[in-house]
C-alpha cells in the first residue's frame, strides 16, 4: 500500500503541473492583466512597462510560468489587482465553502445512497418508478432554476430558510443552499446506487448469502451494499472538487463570499493572480480526492490490493 501511495503521488506530479500550466497559459497568454488592472483607460506605456517588470510578466510565458510556481512553494499567490494577497482572499473564501461542500456531500451520501437502495430493492415497482422520473427532472433543471425556486419557497415565503448566507454563518444556515449545490450529484448518486443495488441483487454471493440464512438486513450491509457502492465512491470523490469549483451559481444566489464567488469576481474584473491562485488549489483537491478514492476502494471490496 505504501509503495502505491507513493507512486500516485509521483503520477500527481505531471498532472498538476500539466494542468497548472494549462490555466496559466490560457489567463495570461489569452490576456492582458495589467491593461485589465486599468480597465476603459489606457495606461500610460512608462507605467505599464513598470508594472509589468514587478509582475514579471516581461518575461517569457515559461519563465513567468517558473516563477509563479517557485513563489507558490513559499506560501506567495501574488496579490489581487484590489491590493489584497491572494491567500487573504482564499482564507476567506475556502472555509465557507468548504463547509457548505461539506453539506453538500453529506446530503447526497445520506439521501442519495438511501434513496437508490430503496429503489434498487425494489427494482420495477411504482416507488422505483417514481425515484427515476424525479431523479431524471431533477437533473434536467438547470441549478439557477431550482436555487432561487427553493431560496423563494424556503427562504421567503415560508421563512424556514435565510435567502442569503454570511459567510461566518453555522452550519444549519448552510442546508438550503448546500441542497441547492448537491441537487444534480445527489440524483447522480441515487441513479447509480440504485442502478449498482438491481445488478448485483441477482449476483451468485448474495444468492449465497440468503441460502445460507444470513438475515436480509445483514446481507444487504455487509454483501450487497459494500460491492455496490464503488462507483458511488467514485462519482463522489470526483465531485468533491467539482462541487467547490462549481459553487459559482449557488454562491452568487445566495450571497456567499466563498471560491465561487471569488473566482466569479476574478473572472469578471479579469484579475488573473486571483484566477490562477484559486484554480491551482482546486487542482490539488481533485488530485487529493482522487487518492482518497483508490484507497477507499480496497476498504470496499477486499479483494482489491496495492502492491
Amino acid at each position: 500500500m505504501g509503495r502505491y501511495v507513493v507512486r500516485r503521488l509521483l503520477q500527481m506530479v505531471p498532472v498538476f503541473a500539466g494542468s497548472t500550466f494549462l490555466i496559466f497559459f490560457m489567463v495570461y497568454a489569452l490576456g492582458d492583466p495589467v491593461a485589465a488592472m486599468f480597465g476603459d483607460r489606457a495606461p500610460d506605456p512608462a507605467t505599464a512597462a513598470q508594472i509589468r517588470h514587478d509582475l514579471y510578466l516581461d518575461q517569457p510565458l515559461w519563465r513567468q510560468y517558473l516563477h509563479y510556481m517557485g513563489q507558490i512553494f513559499q506560501g506567495n499567490f501574488g496579490t489581487a489587482f484590489n491590493g489584497r494577497p491572494v491567500t487573504e482572499l482564499m482564507a476567506s473564501a475556502f472555509p465557507v465553502t468548504l463547509r457548505l461542500t461539506v453539506v453538500a456531500i453529506v446530503m447526497e451520501i445520506l439521501v442519495g445512497i438511501a434513496l437508490g437502495v430503496f429503489s434498487g430493492l425494489r427494482r420495477g415497482r411504482g416507488i422505483d418508478t417514481t425515484v427515476l422520473i424525479l431523479s431524471l427532472i431533477v437533473v434536467s433543471v438547470p441549478t439557477f432554476v431550482s436555487g432561487y425556486l427553493l431560496q423563494f419557497v424556503f427562504g421567503v415565503r415560508l421563512v424556514w430558510a435565510a435567502p442569503s448566507v454570511a459567510p461566518e454563518a453555522p452550519l444549519n444556515e448552510l442546508l438550503l443552499p448546500g441542497l441547492v449545490l448537491a441537487l444534480v450529484s445527489l440524483a447522480y448518486v441515487t441513479r447509480l446506487t440504485r442502478t449498482a443495488i438491481a445488478e448485483n441483487t441477482r449476483a451468485d454471493y448474495v444468492r449465497t448469502a440468503i441460502a445460507k440464512g444470513l438475515p436480509r438486513r445483514r446481507v444487504i450491509s455487509r454483501h450487497l451494499l459494500r460491492n455496490s457502492l464503488i462507483p458511488v465512491v467514485t462519482f463522489i470523490g470526483t465531485d468533491i472538487g467539482a462541487l467547490m469549483g462549481g459553487a459559482i451559481v449557488t454562491e452568487r444566489i445566495f450571497n456567499i463570499h466563498g471560491v465561487g464567488y471569488q473566482l466569479y469576481q476574478g473572472i469578471l474584473r479579469q484579475n488573473s493572480p486571483t484566477v490562477v491562485g484559486f484554480v491551482t488549489i482546486l487542482v490539488l483537491v481533485f488530485l487529493a480526492a482522487n487518492l482518497l478514492v483508490d484507497l477507499l476502494y480496497a476498504v470496499l471490496d477486499p479483494r482489491i490490493r496495492y502492491a
